[in-house]
This record gives C-alpha cells, sequence and structure tokens, in this order.
C-alpha cells in the first residue's frame, strides 16, 4: 500500500521539479536588466549569466547533503526510538534486553530478508554480488567525482548559453541528443554491445534533434516577439513562407547557433555519465552521496573559473556586461528581486529534481526515469505556449515525437516489429520442438 502512495508521489514531483528547473531558467533569461523602456528591442539587455546559472544547479546538488544528513539523525535518533520501523524485532525473536542470543536471531532475522529479496529479484541479487566486489569510495578517492562535476560544468553552460537563443521546449528537446552520445561512449569505453534497432533508434533521435532545431530556425524569436497561435493548413502555409523569408535572417542564425551549442553540450553530458558508470562499477558509493560530492567539486572550480575570467575577459572593454563580467552578474542577482528569488527556486528544484530522479531510479527502474525525464518536455512546451514564450509548430511536434520514440526504442521500452517477430520465431520453435530422450 505505501508503494502505490509513494511511487506516484515521487514520479509527479520528478516530473514538477524537472519542468520548474527548466522553465525557472527560461524564465530568468527573460528578465530585463537595462534599457527596459527602449522601443528598440535591440537595445534591451536581458540577464544573460550562464555561468552563473551553472553556480546555482551545484549549489542545489549539494543541497543533497541536506537529505544524507536527515537520513543520518533519523537513523541515529528517530528509527532507535520506533522498533515497528526496524521491523520489529523486539517483537519477533522474543528475548529479554541483553540476551546474548539476540544479536543471533537479528543476523538470521537478516539473511532470511536478504535471500527473499534475492528470490524475488533477481536485479536486487546482482547488485547485491556486485557491492561485494568492489571498493569503497572513500579517502583520496572521492577526488575522481571532481572529472564528471567538470564535465557538468561544461556541458550546464554551453546549455545554459544555448537557452538564451531558443524557447524552453526546444531546449529540452534538443537535450534527446543525449541518448545518442551516451550510446556511442558506452560502446567505445565501457565496450557495450547495441543491437541493429539501437544503432536505428539513435538515427531517429539525431533526426528528431534536427526537425526541432529546423522547427526553431524557421520561426521568430518567442522571446522577443511572441506570436499569435496558428493552427490547421494555415500553419503549414506559414512555415513554408518563413522558410523563404526567415531562414537566412540573424536572428534563424543564433537559433541554430543555440541549438547546436545544447546538442554539442550532450557530448559532455554523456562523458559524464560515462565516467559516473566506470566509478560506480569501481567503488560503492551511494547515488546521492554521489550528487553531493559533484556539487562540491563543481560549485570549487565554477567559482575559480569565475574568478578567473572575471580578470581574463569581463573586466576587459569588450567583456563588460558579458557572460563572464562576474561583478554585473551579483549586481543584477542582488538588484532584481525577481532573478534572486527565481535563482533560489532554481536551486530547490535542481535539487528535488535529482533526489526525486535517484528515488525513482531506487524505487523503479532507470529506465522508468529516462521515460519520466522524456515526457517532462511535453509539460514544458504546454506551459510555454500558454505563457506566450513560443508559438505552435508542427515540425517541433514532428521532431518531439521522433524523439520520444527513438528513445523509448533504444531504451527497450517499445520493440520492432522485426524484433517482435524474431522472439516469437524463436517461442514457437521451443514450443514445437521435439524432446530428447534420454537413455
Amino acid at each position: 500500500m505505501a508503494n502505490r502512495v509513494l511511487i506516484p508521489f515521487l514520479v509527479a514531483m520528478m516530473l514538477l521539479t524537472g519542468v520548474c528547473n527548466t522553465l525557472l531558467s527560461k524564465y530568468q533569461d527573460l528578465q530585463c536588466v537595462a534599457n527596459c523602456d527602449s522601443k528598440n528591442p535591440d537595445q534591451i539587455r536581458r540577464f544573460s549569466m550562464p555561468v552563473i546559472q551553472t553556480a546555482q544547479m551545484f549549489i542545489g546538488e549539494m543541497g543533497c547533503w541536506l537529505v544524507v544528513f536527515g537520513f543520518y539523525l533519523y537513523k541515529q535518533y528517530i528509527s532507535k526510538d520506533a522498533p515497528l520501523l526496524q521491523g520489529g524485532y523486539e517483537q519477533i525473536n522474543g528475548h529479554e534486553d541483553g540476551d546474548a542470543s539476540d544479536d543471533e536471531d537479528n543476523e538470521a532475522i537478516m539473511e532470511r530478508s536478504f535471500s527473499s529479496i534475492e528470490a524475488a529479484n533477481p536485479v536486487a541479487k546482482s547488485l547485491i554480488a556486485d557491492h561485494e566486489g568492489r571498493r569503497e569510495l572513500v579517502g583520496w578517492r572521492i577526488i575522481l567525482l571532481a572529472l564528471p562535476a567538470c564535465c557538468d560544468i561544461t556541458g550546464t553552460t554551453l546549455m545554459n548559453i544555448g537557452l538564451l537563443f531558443v524557447a524552453a521546449s526546444i531546449y529540452q528537446m534538443t537535450r534527446g541528443a543525449l541518448v545518442l552520445f551516451v550510446g556511442l561512449f558506452s560502446v567505445v569505453f565501457l565496450k557495450r554491445k547495441l543491437y541493429l534497432y539501437q544503432w536505428l533508434a539513435l538515427f531517429i533521435v539525431v533526426l528528431g534533434v534536427g526537425i526541432v532545431g529546423l522547427a526553431g530556425a524557421i520561426a521568430k524569436n518567442p522571446q522577443a516577439q511572441p506570436e499569435p497561435m496558428r493552427t490547421g493548413l494555415l500553419a503549414i502555409r506559414a512555415v513554408l513562407e518563413e522558410i523563404k523569408t526567415q531562414a537566412q535572417t540573424p536572428e534563424a542564425l543564433w537559433t541554430i547557433l543555440g541549438v547546436v551549442m545544447i546538442a554539442a553540450a550532450q557530448i559532455f553530458t554523456a562523458t559524464q555519465f560515462v565516467l559516473e558508470e566506470w566509478i560506480l562499477e569501481q567503488y560503492v558509493l551511494e547515488p546521492l552521496k554521489v550528487v553531493g560530492w559533484e556539487g562540491v567539486f563543481g560549485f570549487i572550480v565554477t567559482v575559480i573559473g569565475m574568478i578567473i575570467l572575471h580578470f581574463a575577459v569581463g573586466k576587459t572593454e569588450k567583456g563588460r556586461n558579458g557572460y563572464f563580467d562576474a561583478e554585473e552578474g551579483w549586481r543584477e542577482l542582488t538588484h532584481y528581486r525577481a532573478i534572486a528569488v527565481s535563482s533560489i527556486l532554481i536551486m530547490i528544484s535542481i535539487g528535488g529534481f535529482n533526489f526525486f530522479g535517484l528515488s525513482v531510479t531506487k524505487t523503479v527502474s532507470a529506465t522508468a526515469r529516462s521515460t519520466i525525464d522524456t515526457c517532462r518536455t511535453l509539460f514544458i512546451w504546454i506551459v510555454s505556449l500558454g505563457l506566450g514564450w513560443e508559438t505552435f509548430k508542427w515540425l517541433q511536434i514532428l521532431g518531439f515525437a521522433l524523439l520520444v520514440y527513438g528513445t523509448f526504442l533504444f531504451n527497450d521500452i517499445v520493440s520492432p516489429p522485426l524484433r517482435t517477430c524474431i522472439r516469437r520465431r524463436k517461442n514457437e520453435a521451443l514450443m514445437t520442438e521435439e524432446p530428447i530422450e534420454h537413455a
């Protein structure tokens, strides 16, 4: 009964925090910080500090330590006073306090518990076996987590810059290219094997990302001038006209640049995932602590990088008020309430998204987490349409459909018809096979 309530709650909170994180980041990018009353859109300057947004993300990840500390306090002080939460050992073993046989009975109960888990869940059995063959990630080895953190810094910063030039839904859809690079890097570095249908899925994902980028290039930038929604045949006709008139405009080129930067960022994110998988295959560490340590290392490296880039680029004549002007970024962060509040909410949402995402992986599966993460794109698109941040595009729907199908196909959520037929033929062959008579 607890799982029936808990799992939908975790899924809903993962969706909510994930959607809020992307929309809040885009909301922050839309905040005007200079020349707000100008009638010329080119003179209006909006908040564009992707490095500061990267630091916000790592602060949110460091918030996972609060959850770890909360669990520690719970185990130390609360669970000791609640025997029912420990399995009710006092009622089961039937011995008085101080009896030496209590420890033996408790160990027997634990052994039976692990045996029942292994019998009911083969995956849990393999995880227990893997745990026995790995070392604890402690001491100086913790520094290994700085490697995926550096990849996270580069990827997140590139995505934050790309988000300045595209709509929130296009940003989220383009991130679907992550499946492609994770698949390729898994083959090259982790020696994984991909089947033909998985290579086909990767090609479909690339095609979907390309169509999403095309949809963003042929439409006006909604953050500068929202358009009324178009539907039906008028939308198709408008798309054809915009291909001729707008595809070569600087605005379209900026959109294409944003899509390319977001797609390129997935290379670093995929490297991060592969490094994390390799580290967790070699060492034992709770996933929540992995996120917390990456937040610590990422924040330290980001702050050091911000200081260096500020003096090297931000304080120059051309770099003033730019991406690396930390002094101007801090001024905007403290002087504009909307930016300050959204920063706090972004930290909370990214920390919550990591926590609930790991909880979904633990209680359901990693495949379910990737599926939910793909579905949140739909909610981001719907909310962006409702807020007027973007307009309805038929090509965007086609690209999104290809992205979803390619991701589901790669994760074995859906099966290609040919593969299903092959399985069916194998099953029929096994059923019709003549029994072997033993002498």
